[in-house]
């Protein structure tokens, strides 16, 4: 957000793509890092850059955050403020903004009492309670079946759900978004990085049928954006969710996708000149994941927290990818999304072997959710196993027992489906919430063998068992 006076910094020497080198008359002129500046256009238009380095000769090299068309050489300059500043708090609920904090859903300026700049975490403690007796851990109801029961969320936990291109990343966000908000009254933010334009407007127009708009706010950085809005999206949504959790709030932080964030960084580095590394990134990788992924914790002192969910795009379905890797590190629970499975019709397509969830403790979610997980985990394991067997000799050359598992497995898969109900217009089937106990009961009647005399067929796109 501007100041009220803006000071006369230097002269544009140097535009490449957006890269902008701006020559300060001394060095006592040059703007710090982060520091943002603003100049105009031959039509007026303004453009906003954010320092990136210093170069010798009282030289700041700045990354533009919007289109450097038409900037002409010895245009000035003006320092507008130590770093990019946003509204934020419940003032800006049902709005949609840019990286700067600027309205784009055309309903009018935000008037807001206070902002926030994007680049200084809050000084907030991370809640590390080992105490006896005290309670270390809250759980999220998200209302799916396979996220409850296998991948337990946790209030102040990072979720990353990965998948290469049309798995159904933005699907289940969206579920989740919409479970929160309705059936819990949550605290949602939504940080859109790298995607493109066409899913930002979807997701809009879906979130405004059931009033869910009225408790999060929206920020974009989409695909057709310049590197610097693109990576200055994911510091918006978090310095968003930092002001709510302030007001001791339990926020929401989705974030679709941290890839693209990563990925904007790359093409600063490159921008500005930087060898990448042996792997083709940014040299900064590590330390730019974790710039974010830092900032999401919970607030033991004031009671608020910011749980993330982060959609990672996974380049040609490949989990060594060197940036999905560096991301594996943040995260409490990493959901795969699977191609076979989308295949054969599960939905949410995720796999359940590859998968992992550090909060699988029965000291965090009790004894008998743990045991029903682990003997799910067990039966699918068995299943693919079997599934290989079957497909050279058949289910009938089976021993009872195998074929027993085998069937109970099936059952099992077609259980842990669900509809969503963002997705009732293309399914044609009222979405299900349910409950963890209705999850857990229902798989624990499949695996005892109590529902064997129905048929699998039956199991399929359902809520919870009659």
């Amino acid at each position: 957000m501007p100041t009220k006076s803006p000071k006369l910094t230097g002269y544009i020497i140097a535009v490449q793509g957006p890269v902008v080198d701006v020559q300060c008359p001394n060095a006592a002129d040059v703007p710090n890092i982060h520091s943002l500046l603003r100049t105009k256009t031959v039509e007026g238009r303004e453009v906003n850059l954010e320092v990136a380095e210093h170069r010798s000769g009282n030289i700041a090299r700045c990354i533009a955050i919007n289109s450097t068309l038409n900037l002409q050489y010895k245009t000035s300059v003006y320092f507008e403020g130590a770093s990019i500043e946003v509204p934020a708090g419940e003032d800006i609920f049902s709005r949609i903004i840019n990286v700067l904090g600027d309205p784009i859903d055309q309903k009018g300026e935000i008037t807001v009492k206070e902002t926030f700049p994007i680049r200084s975490a809050q000084a907030v403690a991370q809640i590390r309670q080992i105490r006896k007796g005290v309670k270390r851990f809250e759980r999220i109801e998200t209302g799916i079946k396979m996220v409850d029961l296998l991948f337990p969320l946790l209030k102040g936990s990072k979720t990353g759900i990965l998948g290469g291109a049309g798995l159904g990343k933005t699907v289940i966000v969206l579920e989740m978004i919409y479970q929160m908000i309705k059936t819990h009254e949550g605290t949602c933010v939504f940080s859109g990085v790298g995607e493109r334009v066409r899913e930002g407007n979807e997701l809009y127009y879906e979130l405004s049928v059931g009033n869910i708009l009225s408790r999060m706010v929206i920020t974009f950085g989409q695909m057709n954006e310049p590197p610097g809005a693109r990576f200055g999206a994911a510091m918006t949504g978090i310095t968003i969710a930092e002001s709510l959790q302030r007001k001791n709030k339990d926020v929401l932080l989705f974030l679709d996708n941290i890839y693209r964030y990563i990925q904007a960084g790359a093409e600063i580095s490159t921008l500005l000149g930087r060898v990448p590394s042996e792997t083709g990134y940014q040299p900064t990788l590590i330390s730019e994941a974790s710039e974010f992924h830092e900032r999401i914790r919970s607030d033991r002192e004031e009671g608020g927290s910011i749980t993330a969910i982060e959609t990672v795009y996974v380049p040609a379905d490949d989990l060594t990818d060197p940036a999905v890797v560096a991301i594996f590190s943040f995260l409490d629970s990493i959901l795969v999304l699977s191609r076979e499975r989308i295949q054969l019709g599960l939905y949410p397509a995720i796999d359940p072997l590859l998968s992992s969830c550090a909060s699988l403790d029965p000291d965090i979610i009790g004894q008998r959710h743990y045991d029903v997980a682990q003997e799910t985990i067990r039966t699918f394991q068995k299943y693919d196993e079997l599934k290989r067997v079957v497909l050279v000799i058949g289910i009938d050359e089976l021993s009872q027992a195998d074929r027993t598992i085998y069937e109970r497995a099936r059952k099992l898969q077609n259980f842990l489906t669900q509809p969503f109900c963002v997705a009732e217009t293309y399914t044609g089937k009222k979405g299900a919430y349910v409950r963890l106990e209705e999850t857990i009961d229902g798989c624990d009647r499949i695996m005892s063998g109590r529902v064997d005399h129905i048929p699998e067929n039956k199991f399929y796109m359902i809520g919870s068992l009659p």
